[in-house]
Parts: structure tokens; sequence; C-alpha cells
């Protein structure tokens, strides 16, 4: 799935006529926070399996799944 960057700042003022071409195009809508992402936003999916389908085989590997990640990691070590 494709995706269109914008900032907080552009989306503020085109809100409306962002989230309509999100909905045409159903492309992912990563907003960033001075060049850094910060939320994405999904087109919605009725299927629940669509969404896990994209994200099989993403998994890399497994370290004490049932453990809490690291505050300012990403959990692997």
């Amino acid at each position: 799935m494709n995706q269109v960057t914008i900032s907080k700042s552009n989306l503020k003022s085109r809100l409306s006529e962002i989230l309509r071409e999100i909905e045409r195009s159903r492309k992912e809508l990563v907003i960033t926070s001075h060049g850094r992402p910060i939320l994405k936003i999904l087109p919605y999916s009725p299927q629940p399996s669509e969404t896990l389908n994209t994200l099989r085989g993403s998994v890399l590997e497994y370290i004490a799944p049932t453990e809490p990640v690291e505050a300012s990691g990403n959990g692997l070590t």
C-alpha cells in the first residue's frame, strides 16, 4: 500500500481535502512534526484479515514476547 506524508501544519489547513483523497486512493497517511513521523492514518478495512495479511511475515524475531518492550528501544537485543 502506498503512503502520503504531510506535516501537521499542512494537514490542519487541508484536513477535509486530504481525508477525501485518502478515502479515494486508499493510501496510508503519515503525519510529521518537525520532519519526524508521529502518526499514521490507515484507510478503514472492514476485514480484519486484510490488515493481518499485510503484517504476515513481518516479525523478524521473537525475544521474550510476553515481556514488556523497553521504553527506550524497540525490544530487540
